[in-house]
Formats: structure tokens, sequence, C-alpha cells
């Protein structure tokens, strides 16, 4: 069972967020634990997807595949580290995670604007720990 820390000794998460942010989480005894490597907007023919949306939202595809192989889902997502090469994508990631993973359980979030990932053209890289 997950549990979200939110003590409130913390600023409250403002609501906009609160689908998919919270300070942590916590796992007792989990079956099963899976840490992912960083997931790119790369597709499984090769292809790396055109623009940071589609780049974001291929990286969030990959990471569900790795996820289901494991018998695991979005819900099961503890905490998620997003690597972004620009601040001007942050709106855009934001309404990606709203979209796509806001469950009404948030992961643990950290988000860094970095100079570059592994190669020039990728704009994003979600790194991902899962447990159920």
């Amino acid at each position: 069972m997950i549990t979200r820390l939110a003590p409130n000794t913390l600023r409250a998460v403002p609501e906009q967020y609160q689908g998919i942010y919270v300070h942590g989480t916590q796992v007792l005894a989990p079956k099963t634990l899976v840490c992912l490597s960083g997931q790119i907007g790369v597709s499984p023919e090769g292809e790396t997807r055109e623009g940071f949306e589609q780049q974001c939202f291929q990286a969030m595809s990959n990471v569900e595949a790795l996820l289901a192989d494991a018998g695991l889902d979005a819900a099961d997502i503890l905490r998620v580290v997003y690597y972004v090469t620009d601040a001007k994508f942050l709106p855009t990631l934001s309404n990606a995670r709203q979209v796509r993973w806001n469950q009404g359980h948030a992961p643990a979030v950290t988000t860094l604007v970095v100079a570059g990932l592994a190669a020039p053209d990728l704009l994003v890289e979600i790194e991902v720990t899962a447990a159920r």
C-alpha cells in the first residue's frame, strides 16, 4: 500500500498540482519494487519524436510499457524525476502530467532543468520508481 506524505507542518500543495505532486510517498513491504532508467522520447522503432510535447508523451508511453511488463501501472508510481532541457517546456510538462498521470494519487516529484541529455535532439527524460 502506498501512503502519500503531506504533513500539515509543510506548505500545502497548491490545488492545481494536487493530482500530480505530493511531498513524499511511502510503501511498506512492497511485493514489487521497480526502478526504471530514464525514458526518452524515442519510439519502439527508434524514431525520436518531434518537439517537446511529443517526446514527453512518448517517454510517458515508454514508462507505461515498462511498468506493464512488471505487472504495474501508472497508479503504482511512487517517484518521478523529470529532466527538461529548457524552462520554457515546464508549462507543457505540467499539462502532460495533468492529462496523462493525474489519477488522484500523486507521486513524489522532482523536476530539473538541465543543459542537455544524452543526445542533442532529446528534450525530456523521465525516471520513475514504482511499487505495489
